[in-house]
């Protein structure tokens, strides 16, 4: 689930990019609210990712990388934008980075609990006890 989630972060924060250069400077109306709605969506839905306890270093590569090789094809293929070989290159150095992160992180299930120190942890001090001073 947390990589549905994730998935749909992506897709947003794609959409939302794509959209920002059809708003010309947020003086197109359309284009303008699909930016913010869709930042909106991709920040939440990532939220949602970490809260679910995706290490933050996988997910924003995954995030931000996907993203960046996803706006840059759409921008080839739809928008007239160049794609040269230096510019294919660094995409396959931005994905292979992701897949890297991914594949050695050591993260296990996304879903299982963490090290990083709970809300309960923060109220006791980390020790277990109220109000107590670590």
């Amino acid at each position: 689930m947390v990589y549905l989630l994730l998935a749909v972060a992506i897709a947003a924060e794609v959409t939302a990019t794509v959209a920002l250069r059809f708003s010309e400077g947020f003086s197109r109306l359309i284009p303008s609210i699909i930016v913010v709605v869709g930042y909106v969506i991709a920040f939440r839905t990532l939220a949602e990712v970490l809260k679910r306890g995706m290490p933050i270093g996988t997910a924003y590569a995954m995030w931000a990388g996907i993203g960046v090789a996803a706006v840059a094809v759409i921008g080839a293929l739809f928008l007239g934008e160049q794609l040269t070989l230096v510019k294919i290159a660094g995409l396959v150095l931005v994905v292979g980075g992701v897949v890297l992160l991914e594949l050695g992180g050591g993260h296990g299930d996304p879903g299982a609990s963490s090290s990083v120190a709970t809300e309960a942890d923060l109220d006791t001090g980390g020790n277990g006890r109220a109000g107590a001073q670590g």
